[in-house]
């Protein structure tokens, strides 16, 4: 696991509402501040960091001037509203502090279920990582129902990883860890240092909620470690308030509980496509585009499709065809079929004149296609 983090290109952190808000009082910008520099060290070596926070309600809970967490939704949703605004104001503001762009972006589970918007969504985070910014995530808890009351950040940091495929998803908490019962309820509970990911005897070990400023509870954390892992992400539970707890992670310091996904990111990435998607189209292709998907692994353009058959939409799965009608690959096409069968046989530089606007230059890319 000290190798998997230590190799990490691109992490997803997620802070929970207890460390975020220092256990209710607030944003507490010192914290933020401690985990913005080590983002920003962390991107001076290279590496690509997404932050999942929690904190939304909690910090609009201590606006509005409320002791307790509201039960009514519309109330759930107020609170978030207006704390997002604090929430958002910090990590600017941090983040600028240490030389690092800062983005809110908000997102419900829908977004990442419907095949379009997690395409959208997707180009976006890794837009914005291009660019050396730090996307801060949330729960768009202002307009979703059933997540404000049942739902977590732990969840959406694992969406996230699966999203822009992350090599690792670190869960900062205030616990040390995960261990093998209660520790606030059993004294001879064990401390478990390591262990894979999706394992069924970790949820009998996970304990529930620890606080009432979150919805979480370690057994969410095991879960989204169990779904991180579908796509390859190892996951790593940690105390937030351990002194440069990320730096020291990415340098292969064993700290906290790690969950290792037990399937390399990319053949976990191609099942997924291969056994969860239903194919809703095809386009057909020349033998120079057959060769370039086959030998270079290179995206699918449109300048070498030929024919484009079926009617899909942006974010549907199609299949890629030779000539002779024989699939050579399959993936998610960024044109919907109208849109194809307009570009087909242009380049890029004519996307604007036919469509009306400008796109992705491809029509599938490289790590959306997986060959048959």
């Amino acid at each position: 696991m000290t190798d998997a983090l230590k190799n990490a290109r691109r992490i997803v952190v997620k802070v929970g509402s207890t460390l975020v808000t220092n256990e209710g009082r607030g944003v507490d910008a010192e914290a933020i501040g401690t985990w913005c520099r080590q983002m920003a060290a962390l991107a001076a070596q290279g590496r690509e960091v997404v932050m999942v926070s929690s904190g939304a309600i909690a910090e609009g809970m201590k606006r509005l001037g409320w002791s307790s967490r509201p039960k009514e939704i519309h109330e759930l949703q107020a609170a978030a509203a207006v704390g997002q605004m604090g929430l958002a104001q910090i990590y600017e503001t941090q983040l600028r502090t240490y030389g690092m762009g800062s983005a809110q972006v908000l997102l419900t589970h829908a977004d990442l279920a419907d095949r379009e918007r997690y395409l959208n969504a997707r180009s976006t985070l890794l837009t914005l990582l291009r660019l050396n910014v730090v996307p801060v995530i949330n729960e768009n808890d202002t307009v979703v129902t059933d997540e404000i009351k049942f739902g977590d950040n732990d969840t959406l940091g694992a969406l996230v990883a699966n999203l822009i495929e992350a090599d690792a998803l670190v869960i900062l908490t205030d616990q040390k860890g995960l261990y093998s019962a209660d520790p606030r309820k059993d004294p001879n509970a064990e401390f478990i240092h390591e262990a894979r990911a999706g394992t069924p005897e970790l949820e009998r070990m996970a304990g529930g909620a620890g606080s009432n400023l979150g919805r979480g509870g370690m057994i969410t954390k095991i879960l989204a470690a169990k779904r991180a892992a579908r796509s390859g992400a190892s996951t790593v539970i940690a105390w937030g308030r351990e002194p440069d707890v990320l730096i020291r992670l990415a340098a292969g310091e064993s700290i906290g509980t790690a969950l290792t996904a037990s399937t390399a990111k990319t053949t976990a990435r191609k099942q997924w496509m291969a056994d969860h998607l239903q194919m809703r189209g095809a386009v057909t292709v020349d033998d120079g585009a057959v060769a370039k998907l086959r030998d270079g692994g290179k995206s699918l353009l449109p300048i070498g499709i030929v024919s484009v058959a079926g009617e899909f939409l942006r974010g549907d799965v199609i299949a890629v065809r030779n000539a002779a009608g024989a699939e050579v690959a399959r993936g998610l096409a960024n044109y919907s079929a109208s849109e194809a069968r307009l570009i087909a046989r242009h380049p890029s530089t004519d996307f604007e004149r036919l469509l009306g606007f400008t796109g992705e230059p491809e029509m599938i890319h490289r790590d959306n296609l997986i060959l048959s």
